[in-house]
């Protein structure tokens, strides 16, 4: 067969075949009702339940009394079950629950239909010349026994040789529409109207053997059609909803693979006996009952304090399926439903917004306004306008609708938005609903206005009982902090929901809004307080201007003209009210302090007493009322500033005065040497408050206020009010402090000199000493630091320095009478001292210990590594190193000629062993010497500390000096078994990090450095060097 030429491609016809069979009933099964439905209605309204909400439970009932087909996986598959869970959804009673049920029982039962949808094929085999076929489908039922046999085993069939359209009657076979040249072929389906009923009711089809499916025949123009494939199905085995892909069996083994077929299967209903069904939209049925199970299933989660999240009970979702299916919805109608439903429920309960983007989604994506009647499209409409207008609703109140002390608030309102936002964005809303304003604008009209109604409820709430001056204050600042805490919530949350799904910046809205309403009220609350402040209202009155001016640091860009604008003129009036009552409170502060002090020392590095403390605190709260103050205006703020300092040094006159009469008054009665301690005491706190004082210029920040206020004040009148008033202060305690040392030393005791080398400051005594002490001790190790700095290189004037040191230690100590062991410890400068006293041998055998140290905590072999085996035989008094091998060495150059320099370091210790070199190996990273040497050392020799054996892997350069690989060291007093004599082959090896010499200097060598007079420190200086200068040119 010629393969045809290109056709244009037209659209098949939706193809939904359904099948009915009909058997003869038995006689006597038809029976009549025991009661009409009047009759039923009347007993169940007696019985005080609703009529409609009796049909609705009838159909409910109906639905799972005459269900057909396989359960669903996750479906409830017992019928008492399911009706138990129908009776506690409908809140039905148990004597009006067996009436209702009686009556759906005898009922007559539906007409089950199959309905048949064959979608698609695909991988058939092609019958023609061309390669291609022309397939069609034949859909028929076979009873059991007819067409086909069985073996005694009954567990295979054989095959039908005739195809259904000889083994079915034609008028009981149904036939798909011919798909030309093709070997994947299409079935588009139509609507379930246009589906053929099934000729008998499938439940009374006992006797069947299964549904035959035949995939058939390529269409020939002449002869018999070709076998393709068929699906036989029993009916007992299908589901209520199946959908899936089915291989197609072949007749013969020829072609075992012959593709594969999409089908649907429906098992539905047709004239159901209910009341609802005959007289609603089976849409309109199943929403009513989708709504009732919803809001069963939403109040059994709030009854047991849980919320719903969207997901249906096995009970509730097995109902509503076979409802659906039963009633052959369409997907459409089913999305209809749910919507409609769902968006009803949800201005009535609490459930997620997101069960309504599933409806949404669904309905957008089959919208067809013509499947819909007038009306369907007013009750889709209605609804639409409905949530929207109670999402607004909901937005208009979002602060007390979702509040952030619940969890969960900003999630449940962003998914409203998501929601009220996809909504309106669906085709059916636009056309439904057309001239309705865009979804921003309506959203953004009723956050204006809910935040207006928002500070009117805020305003009334905070409304005093009685109308007196200090209420009427405390209320206006309760509401600017309200509104500011809500400004803040708009701009950490709120602001962000808004923004991202609808573009709304809602907290620029909210500022300006409430801003002008905060800034009105404050200025009438202002104008009624008057020009005259008292204390009292100064008090409220400041704490308002904090609270204006954190919700004026809210301002959201770009800049513009707000009427809270030069707001801190307003509080003009109310400025010597604040400083007064600043000073006020601080000097009863003071004086309660020094009342309480018993000038005791707060401990032994604290020698100042507890008023001392409290002024430091007194002085900071007075730092930090002019920080809060921050006045805008340059001028006023340098008159604040100098009234603030005035009275801080006001203050400390008054608190020396104080503390005095306060030692005086407890001198009374004490013998001489408390009442010394309690002068000393005094004169510390004198002290700390000095130090406090010279604090007063970083506190108050006065080089920025001397920078801002530059513009509009001379420099000379800077200098004269601020500095003038410090100096003056500062002036004042050094007199005072100056006087109780005068005091305190007229009144020490002989007996507490005992020593007569602390000279004058012991007249102070002991504890007063102390303070000195430190003070001196502090500078004599100043001095000796200086000297031990400037006489580096003499070891014999550093070992002076060492010995001095260690008696003036024993000075300052005093036998305990003195400063603290920890006080006069110093170990960075006795080590200093130690090195600086050290001979050259000495440092040299430091050096390669620090050396030794270094290897030792290297982890990484960056530079390579070199592997030996060392041992000692005491016998012979030798040191045997067998040079195995080095790995990873660097490339220094192209020749890369590598070998391994030993040399007995310190040289001094060795000066009769000659360094020894291994053989040199060409072009080599990983060279393996295995070679041996051995080295005549004594014993005592070995177990020195710093004596060690240096191995120096090299670069041999033969125009140059030989290049550093890198240094490893071994010390003497690590190698194993120093007694006896080991075999070569039981000693250990011992893998070591190659290291470089540091190049940033070392100390030890710039000790040794300057000995220029010392060949051998000049000398070992010289080569470390040159080590550390190869090292350098390898980093780089």
């Amino acid at each position: 067969m010629t393969t045809p030429g290109p056709q244009p491609l037209r659209r098949l016809p939706l193809l939904r075949q359904a099948i009915k069979i009909r058997r003869q009933r038995a006689k006597g099964l038809q029976e009549t009702l025991p009661q009409t439905d009047q009759e039923v209605g009347k007993t169940v309204t007696g019985s005080g339940f609703g009529g409609k909400q009796a049909l609705l439970y009838e159909e409910a009932l109906y639905t799972v009394l005459h269900r057909v087909g396989r359960p669903e996986p996750k479906h409830v598959a017992e019928a008492a079950e399911l009706l138990s869970y129908l009776q506690e959804a409908f809140h039905m009673k148990p004597e009006i629950h067996q009436q209702l049920l009686q009556k759906v029982q005898d009922l007559e039962k539906p007409l089950f239909c199959l309905k048949v949808t064959v979608k698609q094929a695909k991988g058939i085999l092609g019958k023609d010349v061309s390669g291609y076929s022309d397939p069609y489908c034949l859909l028929g039922i076979i009873e059991q026994g007819v067409g086909t046999t069985e073996d005694s085993s009954g567990s295979h069939r054989r095959r039908q040789k005739a195809v259904v359209k000889n083994t079915i009657p034609e008028d009981q076979t149904h036939r798909t529409q011919v798909i030309s040249q093709t070997l994947t072929e299409v079935f588009l389906s139509q609507d379930a109207d246009q589906v053929e009923s099934v000729r008998q009711k499938l439940g009374e089809l006992t006797d069947l053997h299964g549904l035959r499916r035949i995939f058939k025949e390529a269409r020939k123009d002449k002869g018999q059609d070709d076998f393709l494939g068929n699906v036989v199905l029993k009916l007992q085995d299908l589901r209520c909803r199946e959908d899936q892909w089915y291989p197609l069996e072949p007749r013969t083994e020829t072609y075992p693979d012959r593709g594969q077929c999409h089908l649907q299967f429906l098992l539905i209903h047709k004239r159901r006996a209910t009341t609802a069904s005959r007289t609603h939209p089976s849409y309109t049925v199943h929403r009513h009952l989708l709504q009732q199970l919803v809001s069963h299933e939403v109040t059994q989660h709030q009854a047991g304090s849980t919320s719903w999240d969207g997901e249906l009970s096995p009970q509730a979702s097995t109902i509503l399926f076979l409802h659906a299916t039963q009633k052959d919805l369409s997907e459409f109608h089913q999305s209809m439903a749910q919507w409609l439903a769902y968006s009803r429920l949800y201005q009535s309960l609490e459930f997620p917004g997101s069960c309504l983007l599933h409806p949404i989604t669904a309905i957008e994506y089959q919208w067809i306004q013509g499947r819909l009647n007038p009306e369907q499209r007013e009750e889709l409409a209605a609804s639409f306008n409905s949530l929207l207008t109670y999402g607004l609703s909901l937005i208009r109140r979002f602060r007390s609708i979702f509040p952030l002390s619940a969890s969960g608030s900003p999630a449940r309102l962003q998914s409203l938005l998501r929601v009220l936002i996809q909504m309106c964005k669906m085709k059916a809303f636009g056309e439904l609903c057309p001239d309705g304003a865009p979804l921003s604008s309506l959203v953004a009209e009723v956050l204006r206005t809910g935040t207006l109604e928002w500070f009117h409820l805020k305003q009334q709430h905070h409304q005093p009982m009685v109308q007196d001056m200090q209420e009427m204050g405390k209320a206006v600042l309760s509401l600017v902090l309200d509104v500011t805490g809500d400004l803040q919530q708009c701009q950490r949350t709120w602001n962000k929901i808004f923004s991202n799904t609808l573009k709304i910046d809602l907290f620029s809205m909210a500022f300006l809004e409430l801003q002008k309403l905060v800034a009105q009220r404050v200025e009438e609350h202002l104008a009624a307080v008057g020009s005259v402040v008292s204390p009292e209202m100064g008090e409220s009155l400041f704490q308002l201007y904090l609270s204006l001016k954190e919700l004026y640091q809210l301002v959201p860009p770009p800049p513009e003209s707000l009427d809270l604008d030069g707001f801190h003129k307003w509080f003009l009036p109310a400025i010597p009210a604040w400083l007064l009552k600043t000073y006020s409170v601080a000097l009863a502060r003071l004086q309660r302090a020094v009342q309480m002090d018993q000038l005791v020392p707060l401990g032994e590095l604290i020698k100042h007493s507890t008023s001392a403390v409290d002024l430091s605190t007194c002085f900071a709260q007075i730092s930090h009322t002019a920080r809060q103050l921050a006045w805008p205006d340059p001028e006023v703020a340098f008159m604040i500033t100098v009234k603030f300092v005035e009275d801080t040094c006001k203050l400390a006159l008054v608190y020396c005065s104080l503390i005095k009469a306060r030692a005086k008054e407890l001198s009374v009665n004490q013998d001489q040497a408390q009442a010394a301690n309690m002068l000393c005491v005094v004169v510390n706190d004198m002290e700390q408050l000095r130090l406090v004082v010279l604090r007063l210029p970083t506190q108050l920040s006065w080089q920025d206020l001397e920078q801002w206020a530059g513009a509009v004040l001379e420099p000379e009148q800077l200098q004269h009010t601020l500095h003038a008033q410090l100096q003056g202060a500062l002036a004042g305690l050094d007199h005072e402090i100056r006087s109780g040392v005068r005091t305190l030393a007229e009144q020490v005791p002989s007996f507490w000199r005992k020593t007569e080398w602390f000279g004058p400051c012991l007249t102070l005594g002991l504890l007063w000493a102390c303070s000195l002490l430190s003070l001196l001790w502090t500078h004599t190790l100043s001095v000796l630091t200086q000297t031990a700095a400037a006489q580096r290189s003499s070891p014999v004037t550093s070992l002076k320095l060492k010995t001095a040191l260690q008696n003036l230690e024993f000075c300052f100590y005093a036998e305990g009478c003195g400063l603290s062991p920890e006080a006069l410890h110093i170990p960075l400068l006795q080590r200093k001292l130690e090195l600086q006293a050290s001979s050259s041998q000495e440092l040299i055998q430091r050096y390669f210990s620090n050396r030794i140290q270094q290897q030792a905590d290297t982890s990484s072999e960056e530079f390579g590594a070199i592997t030996i085996k060392a041992s000692y035989r005491l016998s012979e008094q030798k040191l045997r190193i067998e040079v195995l091998s080095a790995s990873n060495l660097l490339p220094l150059d192209s020749n890369r000629d590598p070998f391994v320099q030993l040399t007995l370091e310190p040289r001094h210790e060795f000066t009769e062993v000659a360094p020894r070199e291994t053989q040199k190996f060409k072009k080599e990273l990983h060279p393996l010497f295995d070679e041996a040497f051995e080295f005549l050392v004594s014993p005592e020799s070995c177990q020195k500390e710093g004596n060690c054996l240096l191995l120096t892997v090299l670069d041999h350069d033969t125009l140059g000096k030989d290049d550093l690989e890198g240094e490893a060291f071994l010390p003497l007093s690590a190698v194993l078994q120093l007694s006896g004599d080991n075999q070569p082959g039981q000693v250990p090896q011992t893998r070591l990090p190659l290291t470089y010499p540091a190049s940033n200097g070392d100390p030890i060598l710039q000790l040794l450095d300057i000995r220029k007079s010392d060949r051998e420190a000049q000398a070992f200086v010289k080569l470390r060097r040159q080590r550390a200068k190869q090292a350098e040119r390898l980093g780089q």
